[in-house]
């Protein structure tokens, strides 16, 4: 109904209705906006190992994350068994001079804490970190997701916690003892560590996690 001289009584309709139509083309515009503009699209930095190595500007963020992609030449379902088992840290970064696992409910989720070694003249770092699994029984995807877990292990005297930090691992079948894997990986180290030092260190991070996988793997194949 228009607001005319006809019907003077209803003069808050056209408004009421111009408001919906933003409403509407607003919403419209969100749901149709390119996903690039909210999140950076992976770009290709190099390839070591048979290990494709991506990075991405993550955004309101200084520090990048990176991506690392591979095919192993096993079963998926072995390859993701190896990073879901939180009890199995042999081929886990040997920067690491402490782990402390919290809790663990295979399949499902886990905790623990970890402390790094960093050379002198930086402080150590810890972080406490949640992981969450997700396996798709159609497809035999699985999906490992770690992140920062606060509340339970009190701020330590001469370390720098940890605060941000994201770990995905994926693992798809490929084909007969063949898996497709995935490692997306941020870290935020924080207190007086150069991002663009960070960045080019963290990069090789992926491939370092990769290879002991791969290296883990055929050692237990040989015996």
């Amino acid at each position: 109904m228009k607001h005319t001289e006809e019907n003077p009584e209803y003069p808050f309709i056209e408004p009421m209705r111009h408001k919906q139509l933003y409403f509407h083309i607003i919403f419209f515009l969100i749901l149709t906006y390119p996903v690039s503009t909210f999140a950076q699209s992976w770009d290709f930095v190099k390839k070591k190992d048979d290990i494709l190595i991506y990075s991405r500007k993550e955004s309101e963020k200084n520090l990048k994350s990176f991506k690392g992609v591979t095919e192993i030449k096993e079963p998926a379902e072995k390859v993701f068994a190896l990073i879901e088992d939180v009890n199995n840290t042999d081929w886990w970064d040997k920067n690491l001079n402490q782990i402390k696992v919290l809790l663990y409910e295979k399949n499902k989720r886990a905790q623990y804490y970890l402390v790094y070694n960093l050379p002198w003249p930086f402080k150590d770092r810890d972080l406490c970190v949640n992981v969450t699994t997700t396996i798709d029984p159609v497809t035999g995807v699985s999906k490992i997701t770690a992140v920062p877990l606060s509340g339970i292990i009190p701020l330590q005297d001469g370390l720098v916690r940890i605060k941000d930090y994201r770990q995905v691992w994926t693992v798809k079948p490929a084909g007969k003892n063949l898996a497709h894997v995935e490692l997306e990986f941020y870290v935020d180290p924080a207190d007086n560590l150069p991002d663009w030092l960070l960045n080019m260190l963290l990069t090789n991070s992926p491939i370092n996690s990769i290879n002991g996988i791969r290296k883990h793997l055929e050692h237990s194949d040989n015996h």
